[in-house]
């Protein structure tokens, strides 16, 4: 997380060194005139708060401001833009006393950063997530603890509320971490089955799937959460444009009910390093991509014979099953070589 710690007072500036110095991965800016308070490094600034903070916002992943905390929302109100995307921002006061998460508690992390801010001035954490100050766990902690996706976060919300009032949530787990992250802390019963769960009778439901789900399946209580497990194989002519490589995945995904928010990365062919339309599409859906020699392709046994095309241009037998495979650390295939027009895909799921 890159930091961002403001001052605009000399105590500020005094306290502002002291977390630079104790968290190790902050830069500060401060009041040109306390500047001389600050220490070596830290950076002046002479205009208006509003300009530095809209310069900063989308450079940093979290920000302390030393300052009152009225004056810190109207600078950050109109830059917000959702909870998912949204940095940290904590508040300490002047005298060091106290540091409050008021931004993104949970999936951001300004909880954990008031916590170390505090542990490293002396000051009182003041967190007011409501699970947080029950000393409760959270679907949305969980889910960025295990980096999965979540479906919709307005849902989130509604089911920590379930929590918090000791309703009965129904839970589909095949990885089982809610049964360990939440043991003896919430009523969640756990089911085999999607339609097991529905028909329970809970208030809530929290399925942890790679699946797409039919409509009917989307009550207003229901948070999915998507492990990211699935690798793509893909291989492709040169110049195949992003948008085909998009429709080609989206299809068979569709086809197969999977989700695409559970995509881990994709796996190609080292020769397909430079392939602009492979690299915008993995771009676009902020999915990394590793890429494999030919002899490691070669190497892996996959169900469909080789591909004579494949053979003669990069010397691999073929590229989408074994990329998949590799990529996914030996993982099953879901979905064995298909081509489409310029591409070919291969899906393997994680063990």
């Amino acid at each position: 997380m890159r930091i961002a710690i403001i001052a605009i007072t000399r105590n500020g500036a005094r306290l502002g060194t002291q977390l630079r110095d104790g968290l190790g991965n902050a830069e500060m800016y401060v009041l040109q005139k306390f500047s001389g308070q600050a220490g070596k490094g830290a950076v002046p600034f002479g205009g208006e708060l509003k300009g530095l903070v809209a310069e900063l916002w989308p450079v940093f992943d979290g920000f302390i401001f030393i300052m009152a905390t009225g004056i810190v929302v109207r600078m950050v109100a109109p830059h917000l833009v959702a909870k998912d995307v949204d940095p940290a921002v904590v508040v300490m006061d002047d005298a060091g006393k106290f540091a409050i998460s008021l931004l993104a508690g949970h999936l951001g992390g300004a909880n954990e950063l008031a916590c170390r801010c505090a542990f490293v001035t002396g000051a009182r954490e003041v967190i007011t997530t409501a699970t947080d100050a029950n000393n409760l766990p959270s679907f949305d902690m969980l889910a960025k603890e295990e980096g999965w996706a979540i479906d919709d976060l307005c849902r989130v919300k509604t089911l920590n509320a379930l929590i918090l009032e000791g309703e009965e949530i129904a839970v589909v787990d095949p990885t089982d971490r809610l049964r360990t992250a939440f043991h003896g802390t919430a009523r969640l019963t756990f089911h085999d089955t999607f339609v097991e769960a529905l028909q329970s009778g809970a208030r809530g439901f929290v399925f942890v799937t790679n699946r797409r789900l039919p409509p009917q399946a989307q009550a207003d209580t229901l948070l999915v959460l998507r492990p990211r497990n699935l690798v793509l194989g893909i291989g492709c002519n040169s110049g195949t444009e992003a948008r085909e490589i998009a429709e080609a995945v989206g299809a068979q995904m569709k086809r197969l009910f999977l989700s695409l928010k559970s995509v881990a990365c994709i796996g190609s062919a080292a020769a397909k390093r430079e392939e602009a339309g492979l690299l915008a599409f993995a771009r676009e859906h902020g999915l990394p991509l590793r890429f494999f020699e030919s002899e490691e392709l070669n190497g892996v046994a996959v169900p469909s014979p080789p591909s004579a095309h494949a053979l003669e241009a990069i010397g691999a037998a073929g590229v989408a099953e074994p990329a998949a495979v590799l990529a996914s650390g030996g993982g099953r295939l879901l979905l064995k070589k298909i081509k489409s027009g310029n591409v070919t895909l291969a899906i393997a799921e994680i063990s």
